[in-house]
């Protein structure tokens, strides 16, 4: 294995920055893909920026099936590097409990063993005493259950780098160490060399089409090189070491959240960790620029978690004090974790073409570091991961992001909750408010429950006509359910304003605030025939059409789902949902369109409902009787608004676009003129729940990059007579569909992730549900083979029967879309 500054090419295919188990990793998955010709650069010796002192522990179930998924594989890879490289990983199956000690914490492990089923994951849900019985040492008087997970275990962190290394070196990477990056040079929007600089002041220039950047807590200045924001924010992160003690090495992992601790065997004593509740950043120009970077202890900010680490070990009571100092500890590790706002990986191509990111691995970097290296190489060599990686995807950030002020203070809110419960609909408050639409003033007036998108401040619901819900934790058990409050987790984050704003939209009418949409222009000579080999839909229409299509990946997986608006002969208007407007503008740049964002350039309300023709006339002298799926230019109470017959909600309506200057004029005057109907000002929450009665899917739940537009029932958007990209991979019959199920019981309502089971065997999970208001049920939408009839969801640990719906549960014929209601008066 290469490891010096000897022998450094002109040329490479790929440049991976950063000798972490990030860049082995990824490194060593390029070659297995057949990229040889690769070179990993590392300014100190491998693993001596933030690897090296990790805790290494590798728990497999997590919050997403991605993340899932990746640390399943990269626990299956660990077992097998020794026999592949010849060098052990340092990896100890010693298996990992989770345990709960207080009611919410178990309804928690109840839904993670629901969503471990679905992910083929093998576990137990253990009693207090069961936990016990399998680590005794344990003090169990406050356990109420556990989760254990005989895959999980715990690595030596140089060790697997060094495994990986060497892995990568043998098939032909090339590892120089000892030289530091001093620039990335970018030509025409792409990345095309990366210039080094040795010890003796020696320096080269390697170019290279691709170039990874796996700097760790350094990426962000790495990034900067190459004119790219990476919001990476390096933050204190500690750990003791105990003088030994006995403990077997074949003991289990343990995290126990409520007390923010974790802990496990080294070296015959106890390693304990925790997420402090005020963590500090390390804010400095050039991390990581000293090799085994520490500092220095702070022992009061321990306290907590050492405290908690004593409750629960009895050995380590015995032979410890409550005021803890360093005589009590073999070691003190106290060093910078690269953490994201969001407390997620940060993967992907960024906005300079073949410049890519593998960063921010927020602790449980090592878990997954065989599972990034592996998705990395796929995206580069093939153009597209296995897994669905949007929620990791760089691009989930806009120019927002950019800040960092606003990168800091995300990334230390989510690091103090990382061991919280996350309900969800919970909402972070932490560097809000930041993008506000022309009528949030109008909103918070109306007393508006705001969650937040993408920077956006967007309505859940509103408020204004009753007293707000209880928190359901004040509300008991037995209770839940009287006042329409689901059972369970669905009825924590929850308003009866919900059933009263979709109630008014099937009745009379409601309008609801979504100037949050991603809205994206592409023009000129070449705009239609890329479209149309980017479109799996029919784009070349009349001006003024309105076409629901998405866009495929080679394997015909739905990259992106939108509407895409004729403005022009050569101008279109795309409109995507809010978070995914980076996403998507990349995927067009890629294909050689020239993209805009102009979504802060345009208000958006929605008007939708039997009363809304009589509501838009009473402010309009223009025709509206154009029909759906069309645009036309209107004016609205003298503001100039771009009208689309679209709805994502099932009823009569329209989307009015103005500019963002009219947006407050516009909002008032729907306002106005809508009361006197029984028109109601409606959120997002209302909006999820009428399009689930309405069949209608949503891209990253529903639909995925995993999925094609026949398996999710969209074969409709696709139009056979014209070639697409992705249309080879697409089959007319595929072995599973996206199926509507109604659950027996209205009082149990899904969230997504619950396991779903057919004749008792598991079978899949549902992708998103709810509560649907206007037919009374709760519903939820699965992938399944076949017709199943004998089928059963897992709600919170319940089991609950379902049915099949053929077809959509509110207005399956799509009369009350198309059909103008007749006129009324207020």
């Amino acid at each position: 294995m290469t490891s010096s500054i000897m022998g450094i090419p002109d040329s490479a295919q790929a440049i991976v920055i950063g000798g972490g188990v990030a860049g082995c990793s990824v490194a060593y998955h390029l070659a297995r893909l057949g990229w040889r010709d690769v070179v990993l650069v590392e300014q100190h010796e491998l693993t001596e920026g933030t690897t090296w002192h990790s805790a290494g522990f590798v728990g497999q179930l997590r919050s997403t099936v991605t993340q899932t998924r990746m640390i399943m594989y990269s626990a299956g890879l660990y077992a097998e590097l020794a026999e592949l490289t010849g060098l052990d990983p340092g990896w100890h199956g010693v298996g990992g409990l989770r345990l709960a000690t207080t009611p919410a914490r178990v309804e928690e492990l109840v839904r993670q063993a629901g969503a471990a089923e679905t992910y083929g994951l093998e576990m137990s849900l253990l009693s207090g005493r069961q936990t016990n019985d399998l680590m005794p040492m344990l003090n169990d008087e406050d356990i109420l259950a556990s989760l254990w997970l005989p895959g999980d275990g715990w690595l030596d962190p140089a060790s697997l780098a060094r495994a990986l290394a060497e892995g990568a070196a043998k098939l032909g990477v090339r590892i120089v160490t000892g030289v530091r990056v001093t620039g990335i040079d970018v030509a025409d929007g792409a990345v095309h060399a990366v210039r080094l600089a040795g010890a003796e002041a020696q320096e080269w220039t390697i170019t290279a089409e691709t170039v990874v950047n796996c700097a760790g807590a350094a990426a962000g200045r790495v990034g900067a090189l190459a004119g790219v924001d990476v919001p990476i924010v390096p933050i204190k992160h500690q750990y003791v070491v105990t003088h030994p003690a006995d403990i077997p090495a074949s003991t289990p992992t343990v995290r126990d959240p409520d007390n923010i601790v974790y802990f496990r065997e080294q070296d015959g004593g106890i390693l304990v960790g925790g997420y402090i509740r005020s963590p500090e950043v390390w804010d400095v120009a050039d991390p990581l620029a000293e090799p085994r970077r520490l500092f220095e202890p702070n022992l009061p900010k321990f306290g907590e978690s050492w405290a908690s680490a004593r409750h629960r070990l009895p050995v380590l009571a015995k032979r410890t004090t409550d005021d803890f100092d360093e005589s009590q500890v073999s070691k003190i590790v106290h060093g910078p974790e690269a953490f994201t706002p969001d407390g997620e990986f940060l993967l992907g191509e960024t906005a300079v073409r073949g410049f890519w990111v593998a960063a921010g691995f927020c602790v449980h970097g090592l878990a997954a570091a065989g599972g990034v290296g592996k998705v990395m190489a796929e995206w580069i060599v093939e153009g597209v991961p296995e897994y669905d990686l949007f929620g990791m995807d760089v691009r989930r950030f806009g120019g927002y992001a950019a800040s960092g002020r606003w990168a800091r203070t995300k990334a230390l809110d989510s690091y103090s909750k990382y061991y919280d419960i996350v309900y969800p609909g919970e909402e972070r408050t932490a560097a809000r408010p930041l993008r506000r639409s022309p009528a949030w003033p109008r909103h918070a007036d109306l007393r508006a429950s705001f969650g937040e998108k993408a920077g956006w401040e967007r309505v859940n619901w509103l408020d204004f006509d009753a007293p707000p819900a209880e928190p359901a934790a004040a509300v008991p058990e037995r209770d839940r359910g009287k006042d329409g409050r689901p059972l369970g987790w669905a009825g924590r984050v929850w308003s009866p304003a919900v059933r009263e704003e979709c109630l008014a939209t099937r009745d009379a009418a409601g309008l609801f605030d979504q100037t949050s949409f991603a809205k994206l222009e592409v023009s000129g000579p070449k705009a239609l025939e890329t479209l149309q080999h980017l479109c799996a839909g029919q784009i070349d229409r009349k001006v003024g059409a309105v076409v629901y299509t998405q866009l495929l990946n080679h394997r015909g997986g739905i990259e992106a789902d939108l509407t895409v608006t004729r403005l022009a002969e050569d101008r279109f208007r795309l409109v995507t949902g809010t978070a995914y407007g980076t996403h998507d503008a990349a995927w067009l740049r890629r294909h050689g369109l020239d993209v805009m964002d102009v979504t802060s350039a345009y208000a958006c309300y929605c008007l939708w409902g039997p009363e809304a023709p009589a509501i838009l006339e009473r402010l309009s002298d223009d025709d509206l009787g154009f029909p759906y799926l069309q645009a036309r230019q209107i004016t609205v109470a003298h503001v100039p608004v771009l009208a689309q017959r679209v709805t994502f909600v099932g009823e009569y309506g329209w989307e009015l676009y103005c500019p963002a200057e009219y947006g407050l004029t516009l909002w008032d005057a729907l306002v106005e003129a809508g009361l006197p109907y029984g028109m109601r000002p409606g959120g997002y929450r209302a909006i999820d729940s009428m399009r689930l009665e309405k069949g209608y899917r949503v891209w990253g739940l529903d639909i995925t990059p995993e999925t094609t537009p026949y398996e999710a029932g969209l074969g409709f958007a696709v139009h056979e007579g014209k070639d697409f990209l992705g249309k080879e991979a697409l089959t007319r019959e595929p072995e599973r569909t996206l199926r509507c199920l109604v659950l027996d019981d209205p009082r149990r309502v899904c969230l997504g992730g619950e396991p779903v089971r057919v004749d008792g065997a598991p079978a899949s999970r549902v992708t998103s549900g709810g509560y649907g208001h206007r037919v009374d049920a709760s519903i939820a939408y699965a992938y399944l083979r076949g017709a199943p009839e004998n089928v059963t969801v897992g709600v919170d640990g319940t089991w609950v029967e379902a049915r099949v719906e053929e077809r959509a549960p509110y207005d399956p014929g799509h009369e009350r879309v198309r059909s103008r209601p007749a006129r009324s008066s207020p």
